[in-house]
């Protein structure tokens, strides 16, 4: 299928280069850090303004997988409040585009640019990222905050050239009095410090044939059983389907739908395998959400986004990879649903095991269907979901590129995948689809 992008709405969000205030200069800062070299060729390829918000996710990645504690839902959030972050540090650069603020569950007015006064949007965006991922990520190590600083400095130097020194310090300012804003606001939303508690002990998990335990090979107890009470960032409702009824009788839907996993582990094809394994994203790296922004800060490479354009889906994303997660976790601790190697072992096969290491919560519903159907479908009606594209964001761990010819490609593809592994029941990743595809209707639903 050929490779198409949808322009119109990215043409109402045409930016207005700091209203010709600055001209810039493209070119990296050298500096002494081999991983920031990396990153800022990566954000280089963005071109123009957008390459600084690229660059703030690629260190804010690699934030995720060195930073304890940074599950797929506590990465999700910190994600998410980048990215408002991003948006309302750049809009008075977007030609009238509207605030976040007033549409976002709990968000008030956020600060606005002075009237009349010149900024360099690039170097508000600068300010309110590096700001922003400083406070989200408290546990960062000393290494990694000294990337923060040096990025911070690389990027203002990258983009001050021939600009006033006023206006700098006016987009420096203004870029802190949004995170500020926003942080303060995050910090009431229920998950400020679950990177510091995923496991907590007061949790008593429901006892019954039906219901979760711990699994090989950690035999973890329940990670974050309480993130499903967490504000959300979007005012929708959220749908609320039941799992199929527990039950060990061989004709039963819930038998069936474990036998399928058991049989489809005995018989993968190396291809499934390739599958199951490359999105598998699990302890130690970028997680399922990171994977998702990964993806996204591509697409604003491919399609050379301008500053705007990039600040919005890179917002829309990270709005819908939250609030997902908040509602997938609902489901797992509404539910506590068995998963399938604690089923199979007690009414299949006790000698079965999955090919990849089952996470330490419930199994209903997928949290990679949920991530991937939000994402997915925000995606799809950024750029439309006939955009054919490759994922690249996982050569540097050694597998090949993947190529898609829609996004409903990448989400299928990726729900199935934990099928393949043997860690979910097909029911789990088809619910998990629909219920992200819901979340991205809610987070399009707001006005950008």
């Amino acid at each position: 299928m050929k490779t198409v992008c949808l322009l119109s709405r990215a043409m109402g969000l045409f930016f207005i280069v700091s209203l010709l205030a600055c001209k810039k200069n493209e070119t990296p800062v050298q500096n002494t850090f081999p991983a920031l070299n990396e990153i800022l060729v990566k954000s280089l390829s963005a071109g123009g303004d957008a390459a600084v918000p690229v660059s703030w996710y690629q260190l804010e990645l690699k934030l995720i997988k060195e930073s304890p504690g940074f599950s797929p839902p506590v990465a999700a959030r910190a994600i998410a409040y980048t990215g408002i972050t991003l948006h309302e540090s750049v809009l008075g650069g977007m030609n009238g585009a509207p605030s976040l603020g007033g549409q976002l569950n709990g968000l008030g007015r956020l600060p606005a640019p002075e009237r009349g006064k010149r900024y360099n949007w690039a170097i508000a965006a600068n300010s309110a990222m590096a700001q922003i991922i400083k406070n989200l990520f408290p546990n960062a190590s000393t290494t990694n905050v000294a990337l923060i600083t040096q990025l911070e400095s690389n990027n203002l130097q990258a983009h001050s050239d021939n600009c006033a020194p006023e206006v700098i310090t006016r987009s420096i300012n203004y870029g802190k009095l949004i995170a500020a804003a926003v942080y303060q606001w995050s910090a009431s939303d229920g998950g400020k410090d679950g990177y510091l508690n995923n496991f907590p002990t007061d949790y008593i998990p429901p006892v019954g044939p039906g219901y979760w335990v711990p699994t090989p090979p950690l035999f973890q107890s329940a990670m974050l059983p309480y993130w499903g009470n967490n504000r959300s960032l979007v005012k929708a409702g959220k749908p609320d389907i039941a799992p199929p009824a527990f039950s060990t009788d061989t004709n039963s839907t819930f038998y069936k739908a474990a036998h399928l996993v058991y049989q489809k582990v005995k018989t993968l094809t190396p291809e499934e395998t390739i599958i199951a394994q490359y999105w598998a994203d699990g302890g130690g790296t970028f997680t399922p959400p990171g994977h998702m922004i990964a993806i996204t800060t591509q697409l604003v490479n491919d399609q050379q986004l301008d500053l705007g354009e990039a600040a919005t889906i890179l917002a829309q994303v990270g709005i819908g990879l939250n609030d997902a997660a908040i509602l997938c976790w609902k489901y797992k601790y509404r539910y506590n649903l068995i998963r399938p190697i604690t089923y199979i072992r007690r009414h299949i096969d006790s000698t079965w095991s999955a090919l990849i290491g089952t996470p330490p919560f419930p199994s209903y519903t997928s949290g990679h269907a949920t991530f991937t159907g939000a994402a997915g479908n925000i995606l799809a009606a950024y750029f439309g979901n006939g955009y054919a594209f490759t994922d690249n964001q996982k050569t540097a761990d050694g597998f090949s590129p993947r190529s898609f010819n829609s996004f409903t490609d990448m989400i299928n593809e990726a729900s199935i995948s934990r099928v393949y592994g043997g860690i979910h029941y097909e029911f789990d990743s088809e619910i998990g689809k629909l219920t992200g595809k819901k979340v991205a209707q809610d987070v399009l639903s707001l006005n950008y």
